[in-house]
């Protein structure tokens, strides 16, 4: 398990790449955000995309996946905030996908010594190396056993 202690500050891990499937990213649309160019091939082909093409929420539960392949060892506890959430380009379905995560920054909690804050940078690439999706994450991590105040007891 990786602690916030392990954490760097600009260290980048990539992930694996993942190909999307139409028909999952068909169920999906018709499921969770059934808008037309997202759900419906015929009518899709005459919206600004020219086709089908997935969901932001798509979009991110694909990354969401694959950054699992980067950190599935890291002792989170949980994300507080996501800002600067953009989608520059569509993902269609055929697009090989690959995630990148850079620690931006950490630092100790100040009211929790038990937890520390990390800083993300996410970024969702296709097969051109095109960016299909960027975040930047407020992550609660947990730290190693943090020792006691001078004079405090031990837990």
């Amino acid at each position: 398990m990786r602690y916030y202690e392990d954490l760097v500050e600009g260290q980048e891990s990539m992930s694996g790449p993942r190909t999307v499937d139409a028909e999952e990213l068909l169920t999906f649309a018709r499921q969770y955000d059934p808008q037309y160019f997202h759900a419906d091939p015929e009518a899709a082909k005459g919206s600004i995309f020219g086709g089908i093409v997935a969901s932001g929420i798509f979009t991110m539960a694909l990354w969401r996946q694959l950054d699992h392949q980067i950190a599935h060892d890291i002792a989170w506890i949980c994300g507080v905030a996501w800002d600067d959430v953009r989608f520059p380009i569509a993902v269609r379905a055929g697009d090989t996908l690959r995630a990148r995560a850079k620690c931006l920054s950490k630092r100790p909690s100040n009211s929790r010594p038990e937890r520390g804050i990390a800083v993300y940078e996410y970024v969702l690439l296709n097969q051109r190396g095109e960016t299909v999706f960027t975040c930047r994450s407020t992550n609660l991590v947990e730290r190693r056993q943090v020792s006691p105040t001078p004079g405090g007891s031990s837990p």
